[in-house]
């Protein structure tokens, strides 16, 4: 899985209202050439996660709920999929993980898995924007 096209979708809507201001999707949208029709899903997950906040009616938008320095690429990724993992197995036990003989493949991408997750956490947005 790693970082799906939602994700890249989700982090390009925030660097289009990372200067605080309130902007329309279809602004975002065409900024950052996202479908709309995808971005209205997206900034759903962000809104319900705080990141941004949304004014609905002819003279709404979007902007951000919360501080680029206090936002890190992991808020953004986990806001969109709940569980982020890089690959299905590593949501659950692994089905090969049986009888005391763990699946080295399993294990690899745990530790993958582990580094990903540090590395999404020490990155805030102000450090990437």
């Amino acid at each position: 899985m790693l970082l799906t096209r939602e994700n890249d979708y989700a982090i390009r809507m925030l660097r289009a209202m990372r200067d605080g201001q309130k902007h329309t999707m279809k602004d975002i949208c065409q900024e950052e050439e996202i479908p709309e029709a995808f971005a209205y899903k997206i900034v759903r997950k962000l809104q319900k996660a705080g990141i941004v906040e949304v004014e609905r009616g002819a003279a709404g938008g979007c902007r951000m709920g919360r501080s680029l320095t206090e936002l890190t690429l992991y808020d953004v990724v986990a806001a969109v999929d709940e569980e982020p993992v890089i690959m299905p197995c590593l949501r659950k036990s692994c089905s090969r993980n049986t009888g005391g003989n763990a699946c080295k493949v399993h294990m690899e991408l745990a530790q993958i898995q582990r580094v990903l997750m540090r590395e999404l956490k020490a990155r805030t947005l102000s450090e990437v924007f």
